[in-house]
């Protein structure tokens, strides 16, 4: 369905529902998966869907239904059944009435049309391109390119209509050597400006430079981390920018706003219009978007809301709503990390010895308040000495909070998208000093 054929398909439904306020939310998607491993394409995966998402309100009691299947008597029973299910909730005091939305407008680049129209010959070419490199280095690789387009129309009783249409694409590679590996991605709305052949390169490069690890001891280090890295570990401190995990205390945020958390060199905001991640200007109640600064250089400035939180804390209702029900209250989902003045290769050449990390894996959450969090290196740690790249390091486990980490920090110029996340992140290359390693690996 295009745009003008949700919004016909929110009209009716609304009208369908006597509740006191009717929220409709309708979701469709397009997604083409192809994954590869040992130089062959393995799996091809095309989903395609449409969904009616319902949300019934009764004076302080709320009920969500949901369907894909969109014939007259579904859509009905839908609607009845979210209706139903407010009848029994228990009430809720704090309930916000429905937004009554806004204007948006949807940054240039959320969708490209020949993403959207994306074959499986493209995703394949992509993976041929990737198999060339494996194959001229004799190494083995893995991975996958997809493509998908999806929209979203939401409209309420109050008067919010809003109505998005994006695209997204995405190569992954890791590249397997004897004793060592690599990895690369890149990740954009337009699959044409994907460059499968450079990922590789890059995946198949730090296989190479990574050989023959040696094993460094653990301890306090000064680290390098690619944009992959930094966005990884970075990536569990976005939850704490929401009203909910400041409120409840599971926030750092929660000791206080207007104070300096991090260094100087840290300024972070969620900004839907980032030309490397343009995404949708409204949020899962069809508010518009604001553009918010939470940290500005190292000091926390703010959260993010929506109508529930904005209502309960007395607070601005900044667009950030998931759709409802969740858990998890508003989240900032279009993290940006400001870039810094120096170039990546100065942060090296500024070294005196210290570790370059390509990416880390199993990340997990050790002290959710004080943001500290576990995990390893992977597919290409190394070794700087003196200012150069000196050779490959055997993985490490680290244990160690993002705060901390971001009180001793600075960033390249070159912020990059990255991740293939259910958010959108665009990070720079960050320099670290004190990061905490806890022991090391045979591998």
């Amino acid at each position: 369905m295009d745009s003008a054929q949700r919004e016909a398909l929110a009209e009716r439904v609304l009208a369908l529902s006597n509740a006191d306020q009717t929220e409709v939310t309708i979701g469709t998607e397009d997604a083409d998966l192809t994954r590869f491993t040992h130089e062959e394409i393995h799996q091809n995966v095309a989903r395609s869907d449409a969904g009616v998402s319902v949300r019934a309100i009764l004076g302080l009691r709320t009920g969500t239904a949901a369907t894909n299947v969109l014939d007259e008597d579904s859509l009905r029973a839908t609607v009845g059944r979210a209706i139903a299910i407010a009848q029994l909730a228990p009430e809720d005091p704090d309930l916000a009435p429905l937004p009554s939305g806004g204007p948006t407008v949807t940054p240039k680049g959320a969708y490209v049309k020949a993403t959207a129209d994306a074959s499986p010959q493209l995703r394949a070419g992509m993976a041929d391109a990737i198999f060339k490199v494996a194959e001229s280095h004799k190494f083995w690789c893995a991975g996958f390119a997809r493509t998908q387009s999806a929209g979203f129309t939401i409209a309420n009783s109050n008067g919010a209509r809003a109505s998005f249409d994006g695209t997204d694409s995405g190569i992954n590679v890791k590249m397997n050597a004897t004793d060592s590996t690599g990895y690369g991605q890149a990740y954009s709305p337009d699959a044409t400006t994907l460059d499968a052949h450079k990922v590789a390169g890059v995946a198949a490069s730090k296989a190479k430079n990574s050989a023959q690890p040696q094993g460094v001891e653990p301890g306090e280090w000064t680290v390098i981390m690619e944009p992959a890295a930094f966005g990884e570990f970075f990536a569990y401190l976005g939850q704490h920018f929401s009203a909910q995990a400041y409120d409840e205390g599971s926030s750092f945020l929660s000791d206080g706003l207007d104070k300096p958390y991090f260094s100087e060199n840290v300024t972070i905001t969620d900004d839907y219009s980032n030309p490397l991640a343009p995404s949708m200007p409204f949020d899962f109640e069809g508010q518009p978007k604001q553009p918010v600064t939470l940290v500005e250089s190292g000091v926390a400035k703010t959260f993010v809301t929506d109508s529930y939180w904005a209502k309960k804390l007395n607070r601005e209702n900044t667009g950030h709503a998931l759709p409802a029900p969740n858990a998890y209250g508003p989240q900032a989902i279009d993290l940006i990390v400001a870039p810094g003045r120096k170039s990546f290769d100065e942060l090296i050449a500024e070294t005196k010895r210290g570790l370059l990390i390509s990416r880390f894996w199993y990340i997990r959450t050790v002290d959710q308040k004080k943001a500290i969090v576990t995990g390893m290196t992977r597919d290409g740690t190394f070794l700087i000495e003196n200012g150069k790249v000196t050779g490959g390091v055997r993985n490490m486990r680290f244990n160690q909070s993002i705060i901390a980490a971001l009180g001793k920090c600075e960033f390249s110029n070159a912020p990059q998208r990255t991740g293939d996340y259910w958010f959108s992140l665009v990070v720079p290359a960050a320099k670290i000093e004190g990061f905490k390693f806890s022991s090391g690996t045979q591998f």
